[in-house]
């Protein structure tokens, strides 16, 4: 079976992407929550914006990858939430094989020693 790879010119994409699955593939959130998610386990490592995060989310809807649907909280308005779809989990197995990949690989280049 070939590996799945992770393109250069796609890293940030793919990141995000991978980023988001993650959370989702925990428990269905709403966008704010996924972000706030990210930035806690990474601590504060990756932060999104509302103008990165929401472009993203739907273009995950539009691939099937997530789907969205509305909840009403109580005395609060009504929320987006979002769940993985199946196709989605899959996607997101791809992209953890990916992602192992492609950094077992930088790392054994990056880290080896140049001045023996």
């Amino acid at each position: 079976m070939k590996k799945p790879i992770i393109e250069i010119s796609n890293l940030a994409k793919n990141c995000n992407e991978a980023l988001i699955l993650a959370i989702l593939s925990e428990k269905d959130s709403h966008g704010y929550q996924i972000a706030l998610e990210i930035e806690e386990q990474s601590g504060g490592v990756f932060k999104f914006n509302h103008g990165t995060l929401y472009p993203i989310l739907h273009k995950l809807e539009k691939d099937g990858l997530i789907k969205g649907f509305w909840k009403d909280e109580g005395t609060k308005r009504k929320r987006k939430y979002y769940s993985i779809t199946k196709n989605g989990e899959e996607y997101f197995a791809g992209q953890q094989s990916g992602w192992q990949n492609f950094f077992s690989n930088f790392l054994n280049i990056i880290g080896k020693k140049k001045y023996e």
